[in-house]
Order: structure tokens, then C-alpha cells, then sequence
């Protein structure tokens, strides 16, 4: 019986299922046939599609998925701030405290580029995610910048700074010749593509799920609290706060904890390719005898 070789390319395939590995990112289907992408280096999943409230709004409309967001998270609660909207109210002698908890409506996502949101919103569309069970989880969240958070170029320490020099082996500016910089390798601003298993990878600007206040707003009377928020640069590899005021809009990737489940796959196809790479090998015992 002779094998050729489409079929044992079919039969290595199936045998490997839709898991793939590259470096220390795992990219594999979980539930609603999902792409997401495990990284061991942070133990956590990671949406496949970076840009993936741009892809729903332009697949689904903006009005469908901008309500349902908000639907599902009418309301954000952070460290009171600013933002929450109390400022200026007064009881009839005093300045009332902000409040903590923001409300979410439709201007708080670009109606013109798909996916960009300001950090209230990039944190309600994560919440939305974890009320669909979105890939089978209910734990997605804005990356962390983990623990004593820097400004500047090369931190590592937290989930986007991991994945962005440690996984996907990204420089930063000005790269080794000024062109080879940033999330697509190619020093691009303010475009899109592919990255390693991801698609979708704007280079761009990217919310983190850490609060920052600004020391020098700590003069005023009423201090407005945290009203910025860390983000990522995907463009150039610097992590930042300065200019990361919540009302901006930027994008927002998501990100579980852990390793959200695979879909399982079906025994007959195990059998199939298993059976197959069985036969591959008795062929070839039979020339060597």
C-alpha cells in the first residue's frame, strides 16, 4: 500500500489536532470553536484576535455590540476619581466625594476606529466577555502591569510587557536598525497584523488594567484621585502613564487567567489519525526488513 504525501501530512495533522506551539505561546480552539493563545511564560489566555471589539462591531454593528456591552456593564467602579462624574455637585455647602462608579454609554467607544475605547469602556467590554463565557471563561480582564510598575522601555513585569519582549520577541524603539521595532517587527505606526499566532495586532496604543494618579494632582483641594490609567505601546515597546487619562481612547486586549479549557476532539478523529500514524509505521518496519 503506498502513502502519499498529501495523506501523510493529513495524517500528521489530525493527529496533532488544531494545537500548536510557538516558543512559549500555545494557540488552539476552546469553546464556540474560539481562538485563543496560552502563554506559559504569564499563565494566562490570551483572545487570538488582538483587536477583537473591533472585530465583533464590525462584524455584528456598532449599535448591537456597544449595547450589549453596556447592557451587560452599565456600570464601572474604580478608586473614586475625576471621571466618576461628582465633580462640581454640592450638597448646598460642600463638594460632594466622587463616587466611584462611572456609567457607561456609547460615547465611550469610537464609533469610526472599531476597537478603540477609553478605560472604562475597555473595562466593560472585558466584563462582557466574562458574561458570555467568552472561549468558555468568565475571567477576562485588562492585562496587569504587575507589581512596583515602571515607566519606560524593556518592563517585563507584567502580562503585556511578557508577552510583547518575552513571547513574541518584539524590540523595542529604535530596534537593532530603526525598522525592525514594535509588535509587527517591522517599526510600523498605527497599522495592523499579524503577530506570531495573533491576528489582528494594531500598532497602536493598549489599556492596562492598572490605576495610576498623578503626584502632582495632589495639590489641589479636592484631589480628583486616580484619573489615569497604565497602557502599553505596541509600537514601540514603552509602557506608560503620562497622557493615559481614562477619557482617552485607545484599544483593549483581554486577557484569563490560567488556561482556559481546549475543545475536546472527537474521539474518531484520535482514531483516525492515531490509526493512520500506526500504519505509517508498519510500512516503513516492512521496507527496513
Amino acid at each position: 500500500m503506498r502513502f502519499t504525501q498529501p495523506l501523510l501530512a493529513a495524517g500528521l495533522l489530525l493527529s496533532l489536532t488544531t494545537l500548536t506551539a510557538e516558543a512559549s505561546l500555545t494557540v488552539y480552539n476552546a469553546a464556540g470553536n474560539t481562538p485563543v493563545v496560552y502563554s506559559s511564560v504569564s499563565n494566562a489566555t490570551w483572545t487570538g484576535d488582538a483587536n477583537l471589539l473591533g472585530s465583533l462591531i464590525s462584524s455584528q454593528g456598532y449599535n448591537t455590540v456597544v449595547n450589549a456591552i453596556i447592557a451587560a456593564s452599565p456600570t464601572i467602579y474604580d478608586t473614586p476619581n475625576y471621571f466618576d462624574g461628582s465633580y462640581g455637585n454640592y450638597d448646598g455647602s460642600n463638594l460632594l466625594p466622587y463616587s466611584g462608579a462611572y456609567s457607561i454609554t456609547a460615547g465611550d467607544f469610537s464609533s469610526s476606529n472599531y476597537g478603540q475605547t477609553n478605560w472604562f469602556g475597555a473595562q466593560a467590554f472585558t466584563k462582557y466577555l466574562s458574561s458570555i463565557n467568552y472561549a468558555g471563561s468568565n475571567q477576562w480582564a485588562l492585562p496587569n502591569s504587575g507589581a512596583n510598575t515602571q515607566d519606560g522601555y524593556n518592563q517585563t513585569g507584567g502580562q503585556f510587557g511578557q508577552l510583547y519582549y518575552n513571547e513574541l520577541n518584539a524590540l523595542a524603539y529604535p530596534g537593532t536598525n530603526n525598522s525592525d521595532f514594535g509588535i509587527l517587527h517591522d517599526g510600523s505606526w498605527f497599522t495592523s497584523g499579524n503577530a506570531g499566532p495573533f491576528t489582528n495586532a494594531q500598532t497602536n496604543v493598549y489599556w492596562l488594567a492598572t490605576e495610576y494618579e498623578p503626584l502632582y494632582w495632589l495639590s489641589w483641594v479636592h484631589a480628583p484621585g486616580p484619573i489615569s490609567a497604565w497602557f502599553f505601546v505596541t509600537y514601540n515597546g514603552g509602557e506608560g502613564y503620562l497622557g493615559g487619562y481614562k477619557y482617552q481612547q485607545f484599544y483593549a486586549w483581554a486577557v484569563s487567567p490560567g488556561q482556559v479549557a481546549a475543545v475536546p476532539v472527537p474521539g474518531a478523529v484520535w482514531l483516525f489519525g492515531t490509526g493512520l500514524v500506526g500504519l505509517l509505521g508498519l510500512k516503513r518496519r516492512g521496507h527496513a526488513g
